[in-house]
Formats: C-alpha cells, sequence, structure tokens
C-alpha cells in the first residue's frame, strides 16, 4: 500500500497560507516569479534569459545602494543558486517568492503541474493569484478503476500521482457444472464479487475522508460499477463526477490524463452552474455580493464562503483604492513583466492590485476560492463574487446588527 497524498498536498496548502499572512515591510519589494521549467524542443528549460533581461532591468528601478536594491540583489542571487542547484528533473513549473529585506523571506514551490508562461510580479507582499489559480485547475481527487477482483485507487493532485493504493483478491475462475451445483456456485460468485465491492467501497470512503476528496472518478465493467455503487455510502456518491472506460490494466499516465480530461469537462459544467446560482442568489437579496468593492468589504470582515473570481487576471475591475481603505495602507505600484508582453499590457495595476487582494484576503479567512475559466460569465459583474457565511443586517434603534445565517 502507498502512502496517502495528503502530506504533500498540504504542505503547498501551508505555504501558500504563510503567503497570505506575509506582511509588507517598510516598503521594500516582494518578488513573485512564476516559471514554466518544461523542456523545450532540445531537452532544456528556457527561462535563463527571461531572468537575465528582467532581473537587470528591474533592478536599475531601485536606487544604488538602497534597502530596496539591496533586498532585491540577494534575492536575485539566492533565486538563481536555487534554480542552479535545487531544480528537479520533472519539475514543469516553478513559482518561488522572496524578500530579503523581511528576514530573509524565501518561499519555493515547484510543481508537475505546468506554468503556462514566464511571470515576474514585483510588489509590497507575495502575488499569489497564479499559485491559487494552480492549485484549482490541478485539484486533488480519486480516480478508482476496478474489475471485479482487483481494483486500483489513485490520488492526483497538481499534476501528478500523489498516492496509489491496490486491492487484489482471489481471481474466479468460471465452472463447467450444470444443475444445482452451478446455481450455488453462481450465489457463491455473487457473493464473492459483492464482498470484493464491500472491500473496495470501503478503502475508497477511507481514502477521500482522509485526504479531504471533493471529486472522485471511476472506471470499470458492466459487473463491478452497480456494485460499487450500491455499498457507497452518499458522502463518496455525491463526489462521483464521472465513470470511464479504463482497463483494470491501464498505465498510470493514461489514467491520469483521461481523468485530468474528465475533470475539465466537469468544471467547464459547473462553472456555469456556479455562477448562475450567485447571480441569482445577489438578485434575490441573498447571501451573494457581486464586484469587487462589496467582495473585498465582505472579504474583510469575514463573511465570504467561497470566492468566485474570473480565471483571466485582466477581467477583474476594481480600483485600488478599496484595497487600501481596508488595508489602511499605501498601495504602490506593482510591476508586472513576462514573457507574452501583449498579454501582460493588458493587465492594468488595478486589476494586479484587486486580484491579489481578493485572494490574499480569501486565503487568510479560510474562504475557498472557485476560479471561472470563461471571462464572460462574470463580465457584467467585474469579474469576481462572492457566496457568503451569513448577512449583516441593516441596524436599527432597537437593536444591534444581528448576522443572518444560511
Amino acid at each position: 500500500m502507498a502512502q496517502s497524498g495528503a502530506a504533500e498536498s498540504n504542505t503547498l496548502e501551508q505555504i501558500v497560507d504563510r503567503l497570505a499572512a506575509f506582511e509588507p515591510v517598510d516598503g521594500l519589494p516582494v518578488i513573485s516569479l512564476y516559471l514554466n521549467a518544461q523542456a523545450n524542443e532540445n531537452g532544456r528549460q528556457d527561462f535563463e534569459r527571461f531572468l537575465r533581461k528582467e532581473f537587470s532591468e528591474r533592478a536599475r528601478t531601485f536606487k544604488a545602494h538602497s534597502p530596496e536594491r539591496e533586498s532585491f540583489d540577494r534575492d536575485v542571487e539566492r533565486i538563481n543558486e536555487y534554480l542552479r542547484d535545487e531544480l528537479r528533473a520533472e519539475t514543469n513549473g516553478v513559482a518561488i517568492f522572496a524578500c530579503a529585506g523581511a528576514d530573509d523571506f524565501f518561499e519555493p514551490i515547484q510543481t508537475a503541474a505546468p506554468i503556462e508562461s514566464h511571470r515576474l510580479y514585483i510588489y509590497n507582499q507575495p502575488h499569489l493569484y497564479p499559485i491559487a489559480r494552480l492549485m484549482e485547475q490541478y485539484p486533488r481527487y480519486a480516480v478508482l478503476v476496478a474489475d471485479t477482483n482487483r481494483a486500483r485507487l489513485f490520488v492526483f493532485g497538481r499534476g501528478k500521482a500523489l498516492s496509489s493504493d491496490e486491492i487484489q483478491n482471489v481471481k474466479t475462475r468460471g465452472a463447467k457444472v450444470g444443475g444445482w451445483s452451478q446455481m450455488r456456485y453462481q450465489r457463491h460468485l455473487e457473493q464473492y464479487h459483492l464482498q470484493h465491492a464491500k472491500e473496495v467501497a470501503d478503502q475508497l470512503e477511507r481514502v477521500t475522508r482522509e485526504d479531504d476528496i471533493r471529486h472522485i472518478i471511476l472506471a470499470g465493467d458492466e459487473v463491478i460499477i452497480p456494485l460499487l455503487r450500491e455499498q457507497f455510502p452518499k458522502t463518496v456518491t455525491d463526489k462521483i463526477v464521472d465513470v470511464l472506460s479504463l482497463d483494470i490494466n491501464a498505465p498510470e499516465h493514461e489514467v491520469l490524463a483521461e481523468s485530468m480530461e474528465a475533470m475539465r469537462e466537469h468544471d467547464a459544467e459547473s462553472d456555469a452552474e456556479r455562477v448562475e446560482r450567485l447571480l441569482n442568489d445577489y438578485r434575490a437579496g441573498g447571501l451573494a455580493v457581486v464586484g469587487s468593492t462589496d467582495t473585498l468589504e465582505a472579504l474583510a470582515m469575514g463573511q465570504v464562503e467561497e470566492l468566485v473570481i474570473t480565471a483571466q487576471q485582466q477581467h477583474v475591475e476594481g480600483d485600488r483604492e478599496d484595497v487600501a481603505i481596508l488595508s489602511d495602507a499605501e498601495v504602490v505600484e506593482p510591476v508586472v513583466a513576462g514573457d507574452d508582453g501583449g498579454t501582460v499590457a493588458n493587465i492594468e495595476a488595478d486589476s494586479v492590485i484587486v486580484s491579489a487582494d481578493l485572494v490574499a484576503r480569501a486565503r487568510q479567512t479560510g474562504a475557498r476560492i472557485t476560479f471561472i475559466e470563461d471571462p464572460s460569465l462574470l463580465e457584467e459583474v467585474g469579474g469576481c463574487g462572492a457566496f457568503l457565511r451569513y448577512r449583516i443586517q441593516p441596524q436599527t434603534t432597537d437593536s444591534a446588527p444581528q448576522p443572518q445565517h444560511a
């Protein structure tokens, strides 16, 4: 039996929470670097030229020998050393957050899931939008591939297998008998299949509970799937998003590819449903808000259960003054650079500031974050909204405001 995948995934969750809790230090620059580390056609990573160019250009924007320049130069040196000495061969995406002047703050992340393109953000706090989106693009989910005597259980996350397990029972063989003997054999076979299904169902329930799995994909033949469904508790049944046609001996990479495609299709369908529910709740004056101003305010008050935000950062509309008021601090101008200049040029500073604050506040308050891939779904409300844990009733002269829970 393989080890559980919860530990590695939880480590990423913990890192992102530490990043969200970072406190700006005397205007010192915080580097948030995202790199696509996939090998090119020559088998090599191609981010070195991007780093040389951007680090050189950004360094000149800080006054020589200033605390800002010294912190930046130390960060650049440490980042280059890390990429040279500690980058793993299987890594496809890298995110590094650094501010040497803040007690040598340095948080690197390597992932098997690819990062789409190189990005460099320089701001007064870590920029978490891309890593939060990556976490939602490649969530932790379970895949069960089974037949009547064997089952393989995978937990995938961040584009790779986090754990795998197998249940192997004695294989049943057909018997050439007739009459009562055949009937007894058939009853024995059915009982055996039922016992196998119970064992597999128990294992799946345990893994999904211990690893906090929210999505399950099944694959199996026409005999075992109905038996399994009969054994699943409601907590498991409610998490099943698809049933695939996969052979019990399918290689792991095939199981991963097929299941990821199924997850993408499920996400596309659920995105539209989630946004429709958000808008309906908002129109009814219920437990929902839309637009960055009201969403930021609800996050600041700890009201938000789930932040719903567009996956395209340039479509997040908002005013940096809202962030400044809620933060009670000066909002500095961010620097954004990337290897696809046209896209970067379309990301206005206010979009960077507002989207960064939305995601950071969601992580700080334990709110879920859902990224909506189709920008048109949230276009009319400025690219974001939120489901609320409770709403605060208007204050009257007779009573203090009371939380109204769902």
